[in-house]
């Protein structure tokens, strides 16, 4: 008909339920068709998230120095999107930038001579401050910590126990009361007074190059468990300072760990109460060996009831530590310098 619109009109005026269709799947073809046209027009923000995050490791903490060119955050560990690198020509493209405290002992000399906007610093130890030097000469410097402490901005810890559906206990056989592995032995420390103390009334075997009984690695774990006891003393006692003289010489090792650190109520943070004897639990250390020499078979099986709902994992790869860090990465505050290290790390 001459003069016909080109959309059939209802009798009311409106196009009719087809032809809106039709206009319908006409635009969403054009918004689609804009997207195809010009991928490179999408969101800045999207491509962005699809780059790895850069992170370059100043100096490794430990040696020899693994061989991280692959991707092994994600061959490793699972985690995606996560590149490492120790090449420090690749500052500028790094997003984070790791410090071990160790490499910073020379002075600040060593470190970069600019910052990238939006480039992000972490210092990292994983010892106490009594054993950490020279931090007072690193204020304003620092946005992230990453520490053993649970208020760091990446926690570190040395072990932790994992949920384990097994409901078995595997209790090693013992030939003896209680051991103990010292390296570094030094009479000012209070594992020291309390070790000379205890032995008035117990005896300890004591391995370790304090003693000229050195164990090598696959040694520590089959000797250590022949003992009912291990004394798990911290060489200082700080706040959630637990190492791995809780985590493998202990609890892994089989055997029930006496611990010299800090207060029970921060060792129940990480462990079951009943897994542990702490040095404080006694008045004396007499009332202590007493305790420890005079316990019965059923009361002593109960220090393992934790077995039945965990096992020990322990962190001893820096990599698995490192890859951490893209993980906590969306979480962090940035822009955060750490005003006073010192004072944050002894508080």
């Amino acid at each position: 008909m001459p003069g016909a619109l080109p959309l059939r009109w209802s009798l009311w005026g409106r196009p009719s339920m087809k032809a809106l269709v039709t206009v319908g799947m006409f635009v969403i073809t054009l918004w689609n068709l804009r997207f195809f046209l010009n991928p490179s027009k999408g969101s800045g923000e999207d491509s962005k998230r699809r780059e790895p995050l850069v992170i370059l490791v100043w100096e490794w903490p430990s040696k020899p120095v693994p061989n991280i060119s692959r991707d092994v955050c994600h061959e490793l560990y699972s985690i995606t999107g996560c590149q490492l690198t120790t090449e420090r020509q690749l500052l500028h493209q790094a997003n984070v930038v790791v410090f071990p405290h160790s490499s910073l002992q020379p002075g600040r000399d060593k470190l970069p001579k600019e910052r990238l906007p939006g480039q992000n610093w972490v210092w990292v130890s994983l010892e106490s401050p009594t054993n950490t030097r020279a931090l007072a000469a690193w204020n304003q410097t620092f946005n992230w910590v990453m520490t053993y402490r649970q208020d760091s901005d990446i926690f570190i810890p040395y072990g932790k126990l994992v949920p384990n559906q097994s409901a078995t206990m595997n209790i090693p056989a013992k030939t003896n009361l209680v051991s103990w592995v010292i390296s570094n032995y030094h009479r000012t420390q209070k594992r020291a007074e309390i070790y000379k103390n205890l032995s008035r009334y117990l005896h300890v075997n004591i391995y370790g190059k304090a003693n000229n009984k050195p164990l090598c690695k696959d040694c520590l774990l089959p000797t250590v468990s022949k003992s009912k006891f291990y004394l798990a003393f911290e060489n200082s006692i700080h706040r959630d300072y637990i190492t791995e003289k809780l985590w493998r010489n202990s609890l892994l090792a089989g055997t029930v760990p006496v611990v010299l650190g800090p207060p029970r109520a921060n060792y129940e943070q990480f462990v079951p109460a009943d897994s542990f004897i702490h040095v404080n639990d006694f008045d004396s250390l007499e009332e202590l060996a007493t305790f420890l020499k005079t316990m019965n078979s059923s009361r002593y099986r109960q220090f393992f009831a934790w077995q039945k709902r965990f096992s020990v994992k322990l962190y001893t790869d820096w990599r698995e530590r490192i890859c951490a860090i893209c993980t906590a990465y969306p979480h962090l505050p940035h822009g955060h310098l750490y005003p006073d290290l010192k004072s944050w790390f002894n508080s």
